[in-house]
């Protein structure tokens, strides 16, 4: 597969789901572009893949040799769901929805100030905007 230049365009939104899994999408993108260091500011297994990982007890450097494999998006995804931690399709759509409509990051005492300040930034209300949400201005602001 060819992987994304993200010192050119963003990587994939968060909101993309693949075989059912919120962040994933951009999780590949993210790690295609670690492999072909073409990465520039974003980062694989940041805090947000982490939480994909840890949800279903895969191993960031294991995820990362599959995708490097040369994987597609669907096999990847088929990967994601058949190894780690066994989820039912309920338990990853409802986990997926959490995670996406999650708007802790702006009441969080360890990243409000962070949140707060990037919202501002971006003009956007941190009480009304998710991470996810800032991903995708934030996205578009840099590119």
């Amino acid at each position: 597969m060819q992987s994304k230049d993200l010192t050119k365009e963003a990587p994939r939104s968060p909101y993309e789901l693949i075989n059912g899994f919120t962040i994933l999408a951009r999780t590949i993108d993210k790690c295609r572009a670690v492999i072909a260091e073409t990465n520039g500011e974003y980062h694989f297994d940041c805090p947000l893949d982490k939480a994909l990982f840890g949800f279903k007890g895969i191993d960031a450097n294991e995820f990362k040799d599959f995708v490097a494999s040369g994987s597609s998006d669907e096999e990847i995804g088929e990967w994601v769901f058949e190894h780690g931690t066994q989820k039912t399709v309920d338990e990853i759509k409802t986990w997926s929805k959490h995670f996406h409509s999650d708007f802790s990051y702006s009441t969080d005492p360890n990243k409000s100030t962070w949140f707060k300040g990037e919202c501002e930034r971006l003009g956007l209300d941190p009480m009304k905007t998710t991470l996810f949400d800032y991903l995708e201005v934030d996205d578009k602001a840099s590119f």
